[in-house]
């Protein structure tokens, strides 16, 4: 069992309803190995989740894993991570604290001269309130109780049932999500091309 500080069970700390406060301009990037186990956090990721960089080294990604997440989600990313493929979460972590941040992310893949993944280089950056508010956070609370009622799997299939009523992918869903209500916030009158919106929106 991994044990944090306190030799308490991570994510078995008290759970704030609060969230951290910080700067949502910055980019909260990490290097874990293939098996999420992570290797480099840099120095916004490490104020932004409370813990030192001595303290995340070598512990699994999930010691900043939040209780209200879904699991469905981290099978889905997990999934499409090992397939070789980068993929967009919308994510709610925990602290060290016990408050909370939410963020989305964003991966480059690493590979060995065989072809092999030997680490994953991510970026999360914040997400707007109103998405989380008026989307996201209703449906990852469905998607909890199916998983507390009925298991993943039928949590799964709601969520492929959800986003195929819509006839997106997941991506395709928050990339909507976060274009249309980033079009909103600034008041565009001219709409920008939805092509490449993830490269933008994480300054890659």
């Amino acid at each position: 069992m991994n044990l944090d500080y306190n030799n308490r069970p991570y994510n078995k700390r008290e759970i704030i309803d609060k969230e951290v406060t910080w700067d949502k301009t910055q980019v909260i990037m990490s290097k874990t190995n293939a098996r999420g186990i992570i290797e480099y956090a840099n120095e916004v990721f490490v104020d932004v989740c409370g813990y030192e960089d001595y303290e995340l080294m070598g512990q699994p990604h999930s010691i900043i894993r939040h209780p209200d997440m879904p699991k469905v989600l981290f099978k889905v990313l997990w999934e499409k991570l090992k397939n070789g493929e980068n993929f967009h979460a919308i994510v709610k972590n925990l602290a060290k604290s016990g408050r909370y941040y939410w963020v989305i992310t964003d991966f480059d893949i690493s590979r060995n001269d065989e072809g092999e993944i030997i680490n994953y280089f991510a970026r999360r950056r914040s997400v707007p309130q109103e998405v989380i508010t008026n989307h996201i956070e209703p449906l990852y609370r469905k998607l909890l109780q199916i998983e507390g009622a009925s298991g993943m799997e039928y949590s799964e299939k709601y969520l492929n049932g959800f986003l195929e009523e819509r006839n997106k992918t997941y991506v395709q869903y928050i990339l909507e999500l976060i274009y249309n209500q980033e079009k909103l916030d600034n008041h565009n009158t001219k709409a920008e091309e939805e092509k490449g919106f993830f490269s933008r929106f994480f300054g890659k």
